[in-house]
């Protein structure tokens, strides 16, 4: 391969969570079993949600985003692995790199503006009760959506678009189990402080002002639910509330984790199973969350799943 010529470049190799081969049926069926698990759990949210006209509501319209986008994000990353664990060579064409890259961002980026704008929707709901219907109507929350994903993509484009223009002349073997952006920047030959100052730039903008949005919103609400006269009114806040900071600290705090994981460690296996937290363990849980701490979504998905079974 020559030095400064990346289109030599025609294949990584992914190393996964571990080479020892007694290890693999169990990391198979363990990995198949979660993927299998969430696309269930996050299908079930959205048929429910889709079904019953009760959860018809902005909230509602957000949470089967967040799973729609849940199922892609894992999609993006499970099955390649679960194919990788199985195989030998364990592959992975410059191209296809490239476009788990891509969608490696964007859905998490996806995930961290839907939980802030539906931290945003809950602080209307809360605070300005009266005007609910006004301000987030149906062509509002569409853009909001819209505007979520216009972020996301273009963002994820930029990364890439820099990245395609990265020189590689070292071992290509990559110590994860997905092609992860800061993984194949370690790889490049060429001068990659372009792509690094993005991702602190990025990192910053569409980490931290999210999760300050998201604070700023619940300190008022908490407010509001303070002033509230009605047990009833305050126990169903924080029901719908309190699923929705489950997740947050779940999506944030296993994110906080990976990266405080590879500040501390150079081992790439204990970075790996850190991100297995982030990537395949939390798309997972969202559902369970939503469904166990919500009582809207837990009587939808008991509706949905009795139509299903008398119609067996």
């Amino acid at each position: 391969m020559e030095v400064g010529n990346h289109t030599g470049v025609l294949e990584f190799i992914l190393l996964g969570l571990s080479e020892d081969p007694e290890l693999q049926p169990v990391l198979f069926g363990l990995f198949l079993s979660m993927y299998l698990v969430t696309m269930l759990g996050n299908l079930l949210i959205i048929l429910a949600i889709s079904s019953d006209p009760h959860l018809h509501t902005p909230m509602y319209f957000f949470l089967s985003n967040l799973s729609f986008v849940d199922i892609c994000f894992s999609t993006t990353i499970v099955p390649k692995m679960l194919v990788n664990i199985q195989k030998e060579n364990k592959a992975i064409s410059y191209v296809d790199c490239l476009s788990q890259v891509y969608f490696s961002m964007l859905f998490p980026i996806l995930d961290t503006l839907l939980l802030t704008v539906m931290a945003y929707d809950r602080f209307v709901a809360i605070c300005h009760p009266l005007h609910y219907m006004v301000i987030m109507n149906a062509h509002v929350c569409d853009l909001l959506v819209f505007i979520t994903w216009f972020i996301g993509v273009m963002t994820s484009l930029l990364h890439i678009s820099l990245m395609m223009h990265l020189t590689f002349c070292k071992d290509l073997k990559i110590p994860h189990f997905f092609c992860e952006l800061t993984q194949i920047l370690n790889l490049a030959c060429s001068d990659t402080f372009l792509n690094s100052t993005l991702i602190y730039v990025m990192t910053g903008v569409l980490g931290v002002f999210p999760l300050v949005g998201i604070l700023f919103s619940y300190s008022r609400i908490a407010s509001s639910i303070r002033k509230m006269s009605s047990s009833g009114g305050k126990q169903k806040a924080f029901s719908t509330c309190g699923s929705h900071l489950s997740v947050v600290s779940l999506f944030y705090g296993t994110g906080v984790g990976v990266h405080f994981t590879s500040a501390v460690t150079h081992s790439p296996q204990k970075v790996s199973v850190a991100s297995v937290m982030y990537t395949v363990v939390t798309p997972m849980l969202n559902p369970f969350i939503y469904s166990m701490r919500n009582k809207d979504v837990k009587e939808a998905l008991i509706r949905l799943l009795s139509r299903m079974a008398s119609c067996l």
